[in-house]
């Protein structure tokens, strides 16, 4: 059970702060509910404290981990599938597994192929919504701003694409 002010991610949502949890009617029966403010996007969500844990709402990773997420965005990325559909399925499984270690790896492999070949418009949106749940998390995670965890993830990809491309360029 969460309580008021902990750091929690809401997958395919991303990072909040529990700001009250409240009992509330809808439909005719009382339930009691987590109330959580999204900083990124100014969003707030409302989430049965009884389905918390089904729907995956876990507590932000601890400080002592943003190194560990960069340097998974800063590898090369992995193989994907050639098939759009395939690659598409597998990545919305790793955003809904609400594994911030899965979802930099959506945010660099797509990222990655968005340089190479491009992104069709629904791949596009994934990576926006993948970013957003990175930098949402990172944010609360290293106590940086929205700004400033966006430039700290744009920096790991931007180092990344400089690796791979020396790497292309002395084989």
């Amino acid at each position: 059970m969460f309580k008021v002010g902990d750091r929690v991610v809401y997958p395919l949502h991303g990072a909040g702060i529990i700001e009250a949890i409240e009992e509330r009617e809808i439909l005719g029966q009382r339930h009691r509910y987590y109330i959580m403010r999204m900083p990124v996007g100014e969003m707030r969500v409302m989430i049965p404290t009884t389905a918390a844990r089904e729907c995956g709402l876990r507590a932000v990773i601890p400080a002592g981990q943003v190194q560990e997420v960069l340097d998974v965005l800063r590898a090369g990325a992995t193989p994907m599938a050639g098939n759009w559909n395939h690659r598409y399925r597998e990545n919305a499984d790793k955003l809904k597994s609400g594994d911030i270690f899965e979802v930099a790896e959506v945010v660099r492999n797509l990222s990655s192929r968005e340089r190479e070949k491009g992104l069709s418009t629904g791949e596009r949106r994934m990576l926006d919504t993948a970013r957003q749940i990175l930098i949402s998390e990172l944010a609360l995670a290293a106590g940086l701003s929205e700004g400033e965890a966006t430039s700290l993830v744009d920096r790991q990809l931007d180092a990344s694409s400089a690796d791979n491309d020396r790497g292309a360029a002395e084989a």
